[in-house]
């Protein structure tokens, strides 16, 4: 896997990355660093990837294991410790699985292996951070 990053320089903090498959994000810094706010921060990327990476599992092993499973939404909350480094130290997922007949016990299953077996982002970030999840199921 590769990325490449470039400053687009205009005096601000604004930066654009080139994914291995690629894709273009761009990010940007906070005003007081320097950046405009036109676009995410690194952080707020990292922490959407591991949503995303959480998600994409999620689904996949709902799917597998044949549930009607129609809608995943994850809603992350994290904390940053206040001196630099500034890693994250606490992220909380919320999962909001939405499907027809959906069994408890298997959205259960997926989120927790998930977070235990498959998702590199999240397993990476419980290096430095405390990990917790919560799971609502909505039926349709």
């Amino acid at each position: 896997m590769e990325c490449r990053v470039s400053w687009l320089g205009n005096g601000g903090m604004a930066f654009s990355a080139e994914t291995g498959s690629g894709h273009l994000v761009n990010m940007d810094g906070a005003p007081e660093a320097g950046g405009r706010n036109l676009a995410p921060r690194p952080m707020e990327l990292l922490l959407a990837g591991a949503g995303g990476c959480s998600a994409f599992d999620v689904v996949l092993i709902l799917q597998r294991s044949r549930q009607a499973v129609s809608g995943c939404e994850v809603t992350l909350q994290a904390e940053r410790a206040t001196e630099d480094p500034k890693v994250f130290t606490k992220i909380n997922l919320h999962f909001k699985i939405k499907g027809k007949d959906l069994d408890q016990g298997k959205v259960d299953r997926a989120v927790k292996l998930s977070h235990e077996k498959y998702c590199s982002a999240t397993i990476m970030l419980a290096k430095t951070a405390e990990l917790t999840y919560s799971i609502e199921v909505i039926s349709e």
